[in-house]
């Protein structure tokens, strides 16, 4: 069996987190102020090693919202959006009434192509329109081609938004994700490499984004002894029991990136000896998190075979994303790609990834591959 398996069995939950809630709680910090906040922001900050502001939010969607809203997008403009990724990506754009152009992906990471973005921002050049923003996702973990992206984005000066749900802890040339463009965001859903039990974080480039960013995040109320509002506001700020917990599971980051990449190792392992499956994983400059263990299966007969087993045994295996442009909500949205993210979703696999996997469930895993490539 592989060596990866000894160093797995990770805990989602410790003992840290219990104390903080209950910390929390005893002092009565319940609401979206509190020392855990504000400690939250700021260990996030020192984590990813940047300077740059640091604001947490109720969930990774409504980072992505509030990062249009400071792009200055509203509605009528266009937003150029990865297709491979999860609706959130896609949806902050829809609830500003703004119309997605969807972007297909390169085969060397499975996120947004530089050639496509390109080709779309060249193509709206010429019948006059100017996209007011680009939204990037590093799927499941793994960084897109973010420094070719970056230099399209500042050459057509459009605001790049990084979708760094899933990459947190991921890295290029050193740098992590989330980092790069205008705007980066976080997911701390209960599936991701750390939780708050729901919640996002936004990453702004000045104080003064994030200043505005939480004003709006609160409601917009004004500073004043009475409720004053002169502006659309949200109740999208992180409450402090959430911000505990997150605050516990962050200093844990480094011990889960070492667990998911001894999972990957697992898998590597796997499918060492077959053509038939191919694993993603880093190239280059990369670093990846892997959050999610993500296979292309050439052979549909096998692909099926593989899904079947798994749900005989009771161990979920699914589908990749099903793009953007596919989906029935943005039929009719513009689109520019040669269906590389379709053939993805159509060949495509997510592994059990978890850092709470057993021995035990390694080994089952580990069988139903034997048996079957």
């Amino acid at each position: 069996m592989p060596k990866a398996i000894k160093l797995c069995e990770g805990k989602s939950i410790g003992e840290h987190e219990i104390k903080y809630v209950e910390k929390a709680l005893n002092d009565f910090q319940i609401s979206n102020h509190g020392y855990y906040i504000e400690s939250f922001e700021e260990k996030l900050k020192s984590y990813l090693n940047t300077e740059k502001a640091v604001s947490v939010l109720n969930s990774g969607t409504s980072a992505i919202h509030m990062a249009l809203v400071l792009c200055g997008v509203t509605t009528g403009d266009e937003v150029l959006c990865q297709s491979y990724t999860f609706c959130a990506t896609a949806n902050p754009i829809a609830y500003i009434g703004a119309n997605p152009i969807f972007i297909d992906s390169e085969t060397d990471t499975y996120n947004m192509c530089p050639n496509f973005l390109e080709d779309a921002i060249k193509s709206r050049l010429k019948l006059g329109k100017l996209p007011k923003a680009i939204i990037v996702t590093h799927s499941y973990g793994m960084p897109a081609k973010i420094i070719d992206l970056l230099e399209i984005a500042k050459r057509y000066n459009i605001k790049l938004i990084e979708d760094a749900a899933e990459a947190l802890g991921s890295e290029v040339e050193g740098k992590k994700c989330g980092t790069f463009g205008d705007y980066g965001i976080f997911s701390f859903n209960a599936n991701k490499i750390i939780t708050s039990a729901g919640g996002g974080a936004l990453i702004c480039n000045t104080e003064t984004e994030k200043n505005r960013a939480n004003h709006l995040a609160k409601q917009a109320k004004e500073s004043q002894e009475f409720y004053l509002h002169s502006e659309l506001g949200y109740n999208y700020k992180l409450n402090n029991i959430n911000a505990a917990i997150g605050v516990a599971q962050l200093e844990t980051i480094q011990e889960r990136i070492i667990l998911k990449r001894n999972i990957f190792e697992f898998y590597k392992s796997c499918f060492s000896k077959t053509q038939n499956v191919k694993l993603l994983e880093e190239k280059g400059i990369n670093f990846s998190n892997y959050w999610i263990n993500v296979i292309q299966v050439e052979n549909s007969t096998l692909r099926n075979n593989i899904i079947k087993r798994f749900q005989e045994n009771n161990i979920e295996i699914r589908p990749v994303w099903n793009p953007m442009h596919l989906q029935p909500l943005y039929d009719g949205c513009l689109y520019f790609g040669k269906n590389e993210s379709k053939k993805m979703f159509n060949q495509g696999l997510c592994l059990p990834s978890g850092i709470s996997l057993k021995k035990q469930d390694l080994k089952r895993i580990a069988t139903i591959f034997n048996q079957l490539i």
